[in-house]
């Protein structure tokens, strides 16, 4: 009875695994399927103007918008042409990260997860992965609760009697009708879960000219309400001297902190590339440009609103809406539902590609064997829904700062992931090894974890931590502060210097002395142990194992490779 209470046990267990490649050992089991191996040919579908869909689409969202107000409002705020350079200059930064690490999986189309192994180890780069999925899943939560408020947008402007729904929860941190919207929202979502990451490039492409026309469409609009564009414009700025060079520091960190996790995770999107320099140039660019339009267009329109109801701007662009219902007539209810769809689509767009994709790939590395990207999203989806999302952002605990500080710690591993990729290999990574679970392998380390990166890791959080401790509220030296203000630099040069240092002193296995990228080669390779008469984790054997070219053609192979 035992053996069959267990067979049935395992049965059950058997049909809840993913599909996996034959021949696989335990092992390896949990570190590869489906979704963790290298994009094949037939998959590499995204082109270079997927992704400028993809970053026009993205752009167009709340924050993007009210990024400029934090920057503008306050007794030390600054000129608005003072914060709309700050996001120039924030977002084409970001845009510089953002192609050094999408380069990576753009040429070996691997994502992040397995990226990670290279630097942090083959079990060591569970934490990483682990950390950025944690906050994936939260940030999905939250996001998804804005997008039920653009939701309740839209019922409004069908029944204006929406507003006034009667309240049945006992919470005060929530009402009926805002959980309404916002389970709509989360239950709309779920769909576009289902799609695989290369085809999902469509929602981008639809929401890349939906989105910005109704953004075009809400900036005419509020223009011609006020007859002009409003004050903002000729306002100057209230910091002068050191305080307006550390109100612009600012307002550029913010720009980049506000794409830390992106910068992390883009791998998993320009995996899908067809060509390395797909995923370049159009990344370079459309990355500014789109927020930075989006940006100019949150100040006028807010500027605007200062002349239409008088008194201080209204930044967030819900609550504007809300007031052009007041009195609204059919005509004007049926523009505020429209741009209101667009703001909602806008935000399945950055949950999805942000949060949704981001946590399933993490998952998928968490527990390959049970998990695929379509489960881990459904898994993120469930949790941001679980963690009741309007208890975290009506308390006073500061939790949405705090959210927004800990993505900077995102820095230290970029730090570490594009040092170990530039610097120390010069761009050679043997791909099988990394989905191997022996010690022979290189990316193996100590018993897995790789001690060099765990410590530039730590040393890159070391140098922020008491900065973020002052940004969560509580009182820090002003020495930490100033350091804070630069945190994404600090975190990412720590980081990375750390980690070049303890490479030069004490070598790692599987570099090059040369420039050698190797991912052209790679096609559909087998990762199970003997697929190529028992070639163990040797950089010839990899090698050979995904095509690359012998010796006699490259000339380099034997001379340079070797420990950094």
């Amino acid at each position: 009875m035992e053996k069959l209470k267990h067979s049935k046990v395992s049965h059950y267990v058997d049909k809840l695994a993913v599909p996996a490649e034959p021949g696989l050992t335990n092992a390896q089991l949990m570190l590869t399927n489906h979704d963790l191996k290298p994009v094949e040919p037939e998959r590499r579908q995204w082109g270079p103007w997927n992704f400028v869909g993809f970053w026009v689409a993205d752009s167009f969202n709340i924050n993007t918008w009210m990024i400029s107000s934090s920057m503008i409002s306050g007794d030390n705020g600054i000129s608005w042409w003072q914060s709309w350079l700050c996001v120039w200059i924030g977002y084409s930064i970001a845009g510089c990260f953002i192609c050094l690490t999408g380069r990576i999986g753009a040429t070996y189309h691997i994502s992040f997860p397995v990226i990670c192994r290279s630097s942090f180890g083959t079990w060591g780069s569970l934490w990483p992965v682990f950390n950025r999925a944690a906050m994936a899943c939260i940030w999905y939560g939250v996001q998804s609760w804005i997008g039920g408020q653009c939701v309740t947008l839209m019922l409004r402007a069908i029944w204006s009697s929406y507003k006034d729904l009667p309240n049945t929860f006992p919470s005060q941190s929530t009402n009926t009708r805002d959980y309404v919207s916002f389970f709509l929202f989360w239950f709309g979502s779920l769909p576009a879960i289902w799609f695989p990451v290369h085809k999902i490039r469509h929602l981008f492409t639809v929401k890349a000219y939906f989105v910005p026309a109704a953004g075009l469409t809400f900036f005419i609009w509020a223009i011609l309400k006020a007859h002009g564009i409003g004050p903002i414009v000729h306002q100057p700025g209230k910091a002068t001297g050191s305080a307006l060079g550390w109100a612009m520091v600012k307002g550029i960190m913010s720009s980049i902190a506000n794409f830390a996790t992106l910068i992390v995770n883009d791998p998993d999107f320009s995996r899908f590339a067809r060509k390395p320099k797909d995923a370049f140039w159009s990344q370079l660019f459309t990355i500014p440009i789109g927020f930075a339009v989006t940006s100019f267009i949150g100040i006028i329109v807010s500027s605007s609103s200062a002349v239409i109801y008088g008194g201080t701007p209204v930044w967030n662009p819900l609550d504007l809406l809300g007031r052009f219902l007041d009195g609204a007539n059919s005509g004007e209810r049926f523009g505020v539902f429209i741009i209101a769809a667009a703001f909602t689509l806008a935000q399945l767009g950055t949950n999805i590609a942000a949060n949704s994709i981001s946590a399933g790939t993490d998952m998928t590395a968490l527990l390959p064997r049970y998990l695929n990207i379509r489960r881990g999203g459904y898994i993120c989806a469930i949790v941001g829904l679980a963690m009741c999302p309007w208890n975290l952002l009506s308390s006073s605990n500061n939790f949405t700062t705090y959210l927004s500080a800990y993505s900077v710690f995102l820095s230290s591993i970029a730090g570490v992931m594009i040092c170990d990729y530039y610097v120390v290999r010069r761009g050679y990574l043997q791909i099988l090894d990394l989905y191997s679970a022996r010690p022979s392998s290189p990316y193996y380390y100590t018993f897995g974890f790789s001690w060099r990166g765990y410590t530039a890791y730590i040393c890159g959080i070391l140098i922020n931590i008491v900065g973020f401790v002052g940004a969560i509220g509580r009182k820090v030296p002003a020495g930490a502060t100033y350091l804070y203000n630069l945190n994404f630099f600090c975190g990412f040069l720590v980081a990375s210097g750390t980690y070049y240092l303890l490479c030069r002193f004490f070598p790692i296995p599987a570099t090059s002395d040369v420039w050698m990228e190797v991912g052209d080669e790679i096609r559909n390779p087998s990762v199970a142990y003997g697929a190529d008469d028992d070639i163990e984790g040797t950089s010839e054997g990899s090698l050979d194992r995904y095509g690359a070219k012998g010796d006699e053609e490259t000339g380099i192979r034997e001379r340079k490779m070797g420990n950094f």
